[in-house]
């Protein structure tokens, strides 16, 4: 009887297993629809984002939501904490801001209601999610930007060695207090100017004796390989990544968005309506 009862429990532990197997896999898989959802596409320039989980889920997020004057607005986040609590919290973030970025008129804005809308939910779980929310412009190439407590994004300047974080914006991050207005900074971009926005499990990776990436190695990759499209800028950094890391699991969640303007005047007339 009691070799009945084990077997019984190690069967119906196995069967456990593989439901939350199942569950975990399809949770990867909407979290992996939600941030690979439509790429804006406008004249002028070109945007594209990627996010990279410790574990098989993150709390790492981005998002572009084409508004109805023609501008991108552009959101990265990092929540606290990591795996299927962070996850969760990660899609309540996403609801909040596609629901903000519909009825605000700007980033700053967006992020004040994105605060009233959660900060008693992240209050309630003693946590928290950091943003960086910007607007862009494709017509007069403007980017305006708030900041709720998380990393600046680098401008890296396409007609020039400069390579910089874009000015700073200060803004207490999401659910830390009620009731927060988020200020507002704008840059005009040039021709071939990129801005590269990003989450701290970049700067943070660390190899086998604990060193970590360092903001002066993005700074380097970014430099080295400015010329080059978007999307091998994204492979690069990554592999320069993996490279200093030979092999050490990654201990955080790694995101980045980066939007790089064209070497051309914008036809007014023909931007692209947006991609709802």
């Amino acid at each position: 009887m009691f070799h009945d009862s084990l077997t019984y429990h190690y069967g119906d532990q196995q069967l456990m297993n593989k439901s939350l197997q199942r569950e975990m896999k399809l949770a990867k898989n909407i979290q992996s629809s939600l941030l690979n959802g439509k790429t804006p596409v406008f004249e002028g320039g070109e945007v594209i984002g990627a996010s990279l989980p410790a574990r098989l889920i993150g709390g790492d997020y981005y998002d572009f939501y084409p508004l109805n004057n023609g501008k991108i607005r552009i959101v990265i986040g990092d929540v606290m904490g990591k795996g299927i609590p962070a996850a969760m919290l990660m899609i309540l973030t996403r609801g909040a801001f596609r629901s903000a970025a519909e009825s605000n008129p700007s980033p700053g804005a967006t992020l004040t209601a994105i605060n009233q809308a959660i900060y008693a939910d992240l209050r309630t779980l003693r946590s928290f999610v950091t943003l960086f929310c910007a607007d862009w412009d494709p017509k007069t190439r403007i980017l305006t930007y708030a900041n709720a407590g998380h990393n600046l994004p680098i401008h890296v300047c396409g007609n020039s060695e400069k390579v910089k974080q874009v000015p700073i914006v200060k803004g207490i991050m999401i659910g830390g207090l009620p009731s927060q207005v988020y200020e507002e900074e704008s840059i005009q971009l040039d021709s071939l100017d990129m801005v590269f926005f990003y989450t701290d499990g970049i700067i943070e990776a660390q190899n086998k004796d604990g060193e970590q990436y360092k903001m002066d190695r993005l700074i380097q990759t970014l430099s080295i390989h400015r010329e080059k499209d978007i999307e091998e800028i994204e492979k690069y950094v990554l592999e320069s990544i993996h490279q200093f890391t030979e092999g050490v699991p990654q201990k955080d969640d790694i995101t980045m968005v980066l939007l790089k303007t064209f070497d051309q005047k914008i036809n007014i007339s023909s931007v692209n309506s947006p991609l709802l």
